[in-house]
């Protein structure tokens, strides 16, 4: 139970970055690389390349390579639930909050009311 409550903790201290909590969010919605995210977060690349950088060291994020352009994404269906989660307790309209029948918003109407 120790290492559990341990990986949980490091968890939550990866997604207590406002910055990292909205990459993952814009990710939910599909692989993007550093450019797209730069645009949609109006954030500076190295910030952008540090906070995916934490974020592959804490499993959240995988990426592939297609010529010199590198594509993160989700790594598993379990961060993409967490986000679902967070969007669910955190941006879902009050009603919505409410009933977890209504939390299958699509993702990407997470990272809008995160980023609004």
């Amino acid at each position: 139970m120790d290492d559990a409550a341990a990986e949980a903790a490091a968890l939550l201290k990866a997604l207590a970055n406002q910055d990292r909590l909205l990459i993952l969010c814009h990710l939910a919605d599909g692989e993007k690389n550093v450019s797209e995210l730069q645009e949609l977060l109006g954030l500076r690349q190295p910030t952008i390349s540090q906070q995916l950088s934490r974020l592959r060291y804490e499993k959240l994020v995988d990426c592939r390579r297609s010529g010199k352009t590198i594509y993160y994404r989700l790594s598993s269906d379990e961060a993409g639930k967490l986000i679902a989660l967070l969007y669910e307790l955190y941006c879902a309209p009050r009603g919505a909050r409410r009933s977890r029948k209504k939390s299958r918003k699509s993702k990407s109407v997470a990272a809008r009311a995160l980023t609004a």
